[in-house]
């Protein structure tokens, strides 16, 4: 048999698709070195494919990977590109933080590298197109169950890998088996399929996943209702950024989408004739998904306890969280579990004792309900304000008081002597990883009360990967876009959604008091292309944002609603500082200095309400957030179109095209 020549197809198919062959057991490993493994002597019994698939469980700081890229890894407290996926809403109007995505000159076209990789894809083809023509020729050993749940675990882990292109590029090349080590095959491979298409294609792979995969594993591993659930995602994802971007050019056939310009894509049409339909189908595909899992899986209870000593009841709905083993909650359907005896730990909790250097805005903290279902600017409210961090979480959304920690709230409480308590002041005047709050209003999703768990690299805390409110979400979302009304089966999900949080179940009562003005000062997804929403979709987008709370979703919302249009200069604040508040923090506060460097909060000429980004007029963000089109997809780097192109240097002759709005120049902004 003639061998692959695996490097070589790396440097053509855009430097990345070296088919190292993945982790096998252990015995095998010691017959033969990976890269000269054959597939008649590979994946052909159960605990070959396990081992195989096992590699992209595998965590942040333990992924190996021919790339800085970490692709569509399943997501961690440690994977993303962000350091931890609680700070994956950094930079959003949910957590403070900074990003270059806000900044014209920071954000340059790459020479080589980027996004644009297929290191994992291939891997994942290679994987597919040997295990399942052995599957269904009866050719692998071991339980038949268990073998297509793991083939099935291919299907799902592609289609991951696939909706991360998906998201940061749009257009890809739709790649499904290893290819030759032929410049012609390989340059006609780096033809960019229309995104919807590279939706349609994930969409299919996770059919083909929940068709071989079952519940019956441990939730520590990928399960049916997570295809099902993904599915979901992605499909409500492609509905809502062709809804939004329509007609521009980072959707086939609006006007100046450069798939146009390439002559494979051009005169293009919809599969299912219209951009319209394409959308209608999407919404449908999520409908179905996310009911599946809703219908199957009740939500866990709040039952509105905060612990503050350690013979204090637990909450099930916040040690859902913040519990080293949440597979009793039927509501996670995967988690990440650690376990020191397995020399498996992170260290998420011992920076995130005092803030993490990160923390939840005031723009957050106003968009939440009171208990009785109304906006805090609302007559008849009973906001107590926000004078103190405290009195915010007086008769609100269970959401907030259990996931935002305030002063003088426990900090541990199990494994201590004495219970721990944050304190009065909380230090958003300092700036080290583990000691600050960026806002005063503290991070506390995923924060265990147990000391252990706060000692670095002892963490114990699991991460829950996958759950069934977001099924219950996307339903909502898709059949509000599909039928334009709160359909039976929405409000029964709205409403188990509310009574969890604690909050008036009557909907409409919040959507009658909603005024779309004041909401828009706080939410960023008050708009959609420029334009405010209607105050249904603006509360179903309400209910996601404040359910997920922490947990990184906004940033992918935000782009598929297309609700960054309308920053221009925009200001994240933390709590109020200068009120009566700020006489808790003696002389530590720190502004209008003569030495400007000396400050350590904003001033309150600027605002009552601390704003981190203006502490100093050297910091780039200090005249705010700013926001351009092109920033909503990733350039693709110069190098891919040169090594696509005939002569190795042309690059309009590449069948690749770039993102709009991106030049092909090494070192260049948008346009």
């Amino acid at each position: 048999m003639k061998k692959m020549k695996y490097i070589n197809i790396a440097k053509v198919l855009l430097l990345s698709c070296s088919l190292a062959i993945l982790p096998a057991c252990d015995d095998f490993l010691d017959e033969e070195p990976q890269s000269e493994v054959s597939p008649e002597k590979y994946l052909l019994n159960e605990s070959q494919l396990e081992a195989y698939v096992n590699k992209y469980y595998a965590d942040y700081d333990n992924w190996k990977s021919d790339s800085d890229d970490k692709g569509g890894m399943i997501p961690s407290f440690w994977g993303s590109e962000n350091g931890s996926t609680y700070k994956d809403d950094n930079a959003t109007d949910n957590q403070q933080g900074t990003n270059g995505r806000y900044l014209k000159d920071t954000w340059t076209v790459a020479q080589s590298g980027g996004k644009w990789n297929f290191t994992n894809i291939n891997a994942l083809n290679y994987y597919l197109q040997t295990v399942v023509p052995r599957l269904e020729n009866g050719e692998l050993t071991g339980t038949e169950s268990n073998l297509k749940h793991l083939v099935g675990e291919g299907y799902f882990l592609r289609a991951l890998e696939y909706f991360f292109r998906l998201q940061r590029l749009g257009d890809f090349p739709i790649v499904k088996t290893v290819l030759p080590d032929e410049q012609e095959a390989l340059t006609e491979a780096s033809k960019r399929s229309p995104r919807n298409e590279v939706a349609r294609f994930i969409l299919s792979d996770l059919d083909q996943a929940i068709s071989l995969m079952n519940n019956n594993v441990k939730k520590t591993r990928l399960s049916k209702n997570a295809a099902l659930l993904l599915k979901s995602r992605v499909a409500l994802f492609e509905a809502t950024w062709e809804k939004y971007h329509a007609g521009t050019a980072l959707v086939p056939n609006g006007t100046g989408w450069p798939g146009a310009g390439k002559d494979y894509n051009a005169g293009y049409q919809f599969p299912s004739g219209s951009i319209e339909k394409e959308i209608e189908f999407f919404l449908t595909e999520a409908m179905s998904a996310a009911s599946q899992v809703a219908d199957a899986v009740q939500l866990t209870e709040n039952n509105q306890i905060i612990r503050d000593q350690a013979s204090k009841g637990k909450n099930p709905y916040y040690d859902m969280f913040a519990s080293h083993d949440p597979s009793g909650y039927s509501e996670v359907i995967m988690y990440r579990g650690y376990d020191l005896s397995l020399n498996n730990s992170h260290h998420f909790n011992h920076y995130l004792y005092s803030g993490g250097n990160t923390g939840y805005t005031h723009q957050f903290e106003q968009v939440f309900l009171m208990e009785n279902g109304l906006p805090v600017y609302a007559a008849g409210s009973g906001y107590a304000g926000d004078d103190y961090i405290t009195d915010t979480k007086i008769d609100r959304d269970w959401r907030w008081r259990l996931f935002m920690k305030a002063p003088k709230e426990a900090k541990a409480v199990d494994n201590i002597a004495t219970v721990e308590y944050f304190p009065e002041a909380p230090r958003l005047y300092v700036s080290d990883a583990k000691n600050a709050t960026s806002t005063g209003y503290i991070q506390g999703k995923g924060y265990s009360l147990d000391y252990n768990d706060q000692l670095l690299g002892k963490d114990q805390t699991a991460f829950v990967v996958y759950r069934a409110s977001e099924a219950y979400l996307n339903y909502i979302e898709a059949s509000y876009l599909k039928n334009g009304n709160i359909d039976a089966t929405a409000d029964k999900y709205w409403k188990a959604l509310r009574a969890r949080a604690g909050v008036d179940t009557d909907y409409q009562k919040t959507i009658n008091a909603t005024d779309m003005s004041k909401e828009a000062l706080n939410a960023w997804d008050a708009y959609s292309h420029g334009a405010l929403v209607d105050a249904t979709l603006y509360n179903i987008r309400r209910e996601r944002r404040c359910e997920f709370i922490g947990e990184g979703f906004r940033y992918m919302d935000l782009i598929r609603w297309r609700a960054l249009d309308q920053l221009n200069g925009y200001q994240l604040e933390g709590a109020k500082i200068f009120g009566p508040m700020k006489s808790i923090f003696g002389d530590n506060l720190k502004y209008d200095q003569a030495d400007e460097k000396n400050n350590n909060v904003s001033s309150p000429s600027l605002s009552d309400y601390l704003r981190p980004n203006q502490v100093t007029s050297t910091n780039q963000y200090y005249n705010g957030l700013y926001f351009y089109e092109a920033h909503y997809l990733d350039p693709i780097a110069v190098q891919h179109f040169m090594i696509t192109s005939p002569d190795g240097s042309t690059v309009s002759q590449s069948p690749i095209y770039q993102n709009p709005g991106w030049p092909i120049t090494a070192g260049a902004t948008c346009e």
